[in-house]
């Protein structure tokens, strides 16, 4: 069976089946997936679950974290005080 979409909520979800792989089970991700998030062949990824769902996020280095929370130091630097007082 192909994938197909469908929308709940604002999100789009693709609904697959798992393909025979040996003994195992595999799930295809396509192309377009693959390079919205950036993964290829040679990415490691994490599954985890919270019990209900599957959860697969590519493991990114230490260089991104360290780039990620300089530009947030940045922005809550800057705007830290405005988000404060739209939070409450």
């Amino acid at each position: 069976m192909l994938a197909h979409y469908v929308t709940a909520g604002g999100r789009i979800t693709m609904v697959k089946r798992l393909t025979k792989h040996g003994n195992s089970l595999a799930l295809v991700i396509e192309r377009g997936v693959l390079d919205l998030l950036e993964i290829d062949a040679d990415t490691p990824l994490s599954v985890t679950t919270d019990g209900k769902c599957l959860i697969v996020t590519p493991v990114r280095g230490p260089d991104r974290q360290k780039r990620f929370r300089a530009a947030l130091a940045k922005v809550n630097k800057r705007y830290g005080s405005a988000l404060t007082r739209l939070a409450d």
